[in-house]
C-alpha cells in the first residue's frame, strides 16, 4: 500500500505517527502547517472536511479521524498484537477503551485550548476552569482501573488504546494536574515511552518535551 500522512508535530496526528513507525509500515510524511491555518485549506478540505490532522492518504484515497486509523492499522497487522482478535473475550474491552478515549477524553482537550468554540471569548476562562477538574476526573477513572488490571488498559501487553492514552497524557503536560500525577498513568507513560518507536517518533516530529 502507498501511504501518506499529513501531519503537524504533537497534535493528533501523533497516534497515527507513531504506529505507522511501532509497525514498520512504510509511508511519507506531508507536513500541515497549522500555524499558518493550512488545515482550513480548500486543498485540504477537500480531503478531510474536518479541518483538523491526521489525514491518511492510503493508495490515493484520503481517510481520516486519528482513533479510527489507529484500530484499522492495528487490524491490518495482526501479527502485533495491538488489537485483540475478533474473538477475542477482550475484544469489547478493546472497543469500548477506543471509543471512550475518542468521545470522553480528547474533546475535553479541546475545550480547554479553544474554550471560545462552545462558549465565546467572553467565558474562556470559565470553560477552562470547568474542563480541568473534567479531565482529572478521568485521569482519576483510568488510574483506578490500571491498577486493578493493569499494566496496561487491556492486562498485560499494550494495545492501540494505550498508544492513544500516552498521547492524551502527553497533551495534558503543562495543565495545572498533568495525567502523570497519578501513580498507575504516570507508569504506563514511561513504559509507553521506553518503546524504540517513541524516540523515533520524536525524532522524525522534532519533539523534545514529555521525553
Amino acid at each position: 500500500m502507498d501511504m501518506t500522512l499529513y501531519y503537524a508535530p504533537g497534535a493528533a496526528s501523533l497516534l497515527v505517527h507513531w504506529l505507522l513507525i511501532e509497525l514498520e509500515v512504510p509511508h511519507r510524511l506531508q507536513l500541515v502547517d497549522t500555524a499558518a491555518k493550512a488545515q482550513k485549506s480548500p486543498e485540504y478540505l477537500a480531503m478531510n472536511p474536518n479541518g483538523v490532522v491526521p489525514t491518511l492518504v492510503i493508495d490515493g484515497r484520503p481517510q481520516y479521524e486519528a482513533a479510527a486509523l489507529a484500530m484499522w492499522l492495528a487490524e491490518r497487522h495482526p501479527q502485533a498484537r495491538l488489537a485483540p482478535a475478533f474473538d477475542d473475550p477482550r475484544r469489547a474491552d478493546h472497543l469500548q477503551w477506543m471509543c471512550n478515549l475518542a468521545n470522553m477524553v480528547q474533546p475535553l482537550f479541546r475545550q480547554w485550548w479553544y474554550p471560545a468554540e462552545p462558549a465565546g471569548d467572553a467565558h474562556a476562562d470559565a470553560v477552562r476552569a470547568h474542563c480541568a477538574p473534567r479531565i482529572e476526573a478521568q485521569w482519576q477513572r483510568i488510574d483506578a482501573h490500571l491498577s486493578i488490571n493493569g499494566p496496561f488498559l487491556l492486562g498485560d501487553a499494550p494495545t492501540v488504546a494505550d498508544f492513544y492514552l500516552a498521547m492524551l497524557m502527553r497533551w495534558s503536560r503543562n495543565m495545572p494536574k498533568p495525567a502523570t500525577e497519578w501513580p498507575q498513568l504516570a507508569a504506563l507513560a514511561q513504559r509507553m515511552k521506553a518503546r524504540p518507536s517513541f524516540a523515533a517518533l520524536y525524532a522524525r516530529e522534532g519533539l523534545t518535551e514529555w521525553a
